[in-house]
């Protein structure tokens, strides 16, 4: 028998979608994968704050303990509640030159692609080599930026609003050890 957990936060309902154990293996795979591409080289791992915290966590403990690499962080926000509100807003900007290094850019979902389009947009513009994403979790009908698409990806998913990992609704329930979905009514 399977028993789905559920949570209730601002009158939604949420039932969990991806377990701890399923968590781990995507992120294992995208570790993986990471660790093929960047064998012989240094990347610095830009983690976007708050979100993609626990993601970061995990992956930088799971790449090949052999590849030499930085991790720093940058925090951005485009949201309110369950919507975009389509402007990007650098609270903590990068504190870390990017010139001549391959940047990986950390993030907890890619849906429409704005922040990635833009981040992308300042790391280039800034003078880094190469420019690629890993994304916890990626809506591929919401993409509005083809540049947007990440280069790794640990579960596709639809236009559910999801929290845990890391992902929040209104700063909560980031500390959620699986992701839910929110609940069709």
């Amino acid at each position: 028998m399977i028993i789905m957990r559920s949570i209730t936060e601002q009158g939604h309902t949420f039932e969990e979608w991806l377990t701890p154990d399923m968590i781990a293996r995507d992120v294992k795979q995208v570790a993986d994968h990471i660790s093929r591409d960047y064998k012989d080289k240094e990347p610095l791992f830009i983690v976007v704050l708050n979100g993609a915290f626990v993601f970061a966590a995990d992956l930088i403990r799971a790449v090949d303990k052999d590849l030499h690499c930085e991790i720093t962080f940058i925090r951005v926000s485009s949201y309110w509640g369950m919507a975009t509100t389509g402007k990007l807003e650098f609270i903590v900007p990068l504190q870390q030159t990017v010139t001549d290094r391959d940047v990986i850019i950390v993030e907890d979902i890619v849906d429409s692609g704005l922040t990635i389009h833009q981040l992308k947009a300042h790391l280039r513009a800034l003078g880094a080599s190469s420019v690629k994403v890993a994304s916890m979790l990626f809506k591929p009908e919401k993409l509005e930026y083809d540049d947007a698409k990440p280069d790794y990806v640990g579960h596709e998913i639809t236009g559910e609003f999801v929290v845990g990992y890391g992902l929040d609704f209104d700063g909560f329930e980031r500390n959620l050890d699986a992701i839910y979905k929110a609940k069709k009514s």
